[in-house]
């Protein structure tokens, strides 16, 4: 069976040869899929994309007429998949349900412990050539600490347990929280997290025309004054007109994340300067740095990640071939 590929990069392809056990005939591409490349899945008999790709109705279509029925991503969100235009035209969707939770929470930790002892400030002062320590370097302890965690699932379970093991007080808010989640952590309401938290981390899926801008003016003055906020979930949760003006006030005192609004147009892309992209909410989070810091979408990218996403994609392949479905089918 042939299977092309999107937005594989140069590094991916040695993981992808090794772990191919049933001998698919692959064909890389190394941008994401676009209505310009589509034509590179001719000949095939299903698609591997990865989140930012352009999976809708038109590249749909253009799959289902050359036969393509199993349209795969290799990530655990899914919306930037057209579901009902899936349906329509019989075409078999999946996702990989989890990989490695320490790759995002452990990114996550990065940032939230660089703002909250001021690391970031720090640096680019002596960057600078300034020495002097002033009042924006004085910071608390992380075992004086309290980090709340919004979204409790095995990302967030993951980074709780991190922080535990520094001392920290975790609380965590979660509609549904597992036993395990109940067992580790204090699950308490969102205003208390909001409140009592010294670093909010945000692990909850996003729901397209639900919590858009979750994280708005509203959310932001429920939290303790001078947190830190940190976004490795979706760009979309966040309003991010709200939250620089909550750096600028002081009632944040930094902000990071690994996520943007729109990031396809931004992700394998290089640009001569920040004045070139042409996404503005990234331009004025860029502008707003050591306040902010920005990682582009790296969450998911180490190794172990990489190698649960591409076993459990030739595994959803393999099933399907075989049998016509995988237990990792996305439905309407």
């Amino acid at each position: 069976m042939k299977i092309t590929m999107y937005g594989v990069r140069a590094l991916e392809e040695p993981y992808f040869d090794r772990l191919n056990q049933d001998y698919f005939t692959c064909k890389y591409v190394r941008e994401l899929l676009t209505h310009d490349n589509v034509v590179a899945a001719k000949g095939a008999d299903a698609v591997l994309v990865r989140g930012n790709c352009v999976v809708d109705r038109q590249n749909l279509q253009q799959f289902a007429d050359w036969g393509i029925r199993a349209v795969f991503t290799r990530s655990v969100g899914y919306n930037h998949l057209d579901l009902q235009a899936a349906a329509d035209l019989g075409i078999t969707l999946a996702r990989v349900p989890s990989y490695s939770p320490a790759a995002v929470a452990e990114l996550a930790l990065t940032l939230g412990l660089t703002l909250f002892r001021g690391v970031n400030v720090a640096a680019d002062q002596t960057r600078q050539g300034n020495f002097t320590i002033g009042a924006n370097l004085f910071s608390k302890e992380i075992r004086t600490a309290t980090v709340g965690i919004l979204g409790a699932g095995r990302i967030g379970l993951t980074e709780a347990k991190l922080y535990q093991g520094l001392g920290a007080q975790v609380f965590a808010y979660d509609p549904r929280p597992s036993q395990s989640a109940q067992a580790t952590m204090t699950i308490v309401d969102l205003p208390e997290l909001l409140a009592k938290s010294d670093i909010v981390s945000i692990h909850v899926p996003y729901f397209p025309g639900k919590n858009d801008n979750l994280i708005d003016p509203r959310f932001i003055a429920q939290m303790k004054s001078g947190a830190v906020l940190i976004n490795t979930a979706r760009g979309e949760l966040a309003d991010v007109t709200a939250i620089l003006a909550a750096l600028n006030t002081g009632q944040l005192r930094g902000y990071g994340t690994d996520v943007f609004r729109d990031e396809g147009d931004l992700l394998g892309q290089e640009f001569e300067g920040s004045s070139d992209i042409p996404n503005v909410e990234a331009r004025q989070l860029l502008a707003a740095h050591p306040q902010v810091l920005v990682t582009p979408h790296v969450g998911s990218f180490t190794e172990p990640a990489l190698t649960d996403m591409i076993r459990m994609s030739y595994a959803n392949f393999h099933d399907f071939f075989t049998t016509g479905h995988t237990v990792n089918e996305i439905h309407l």
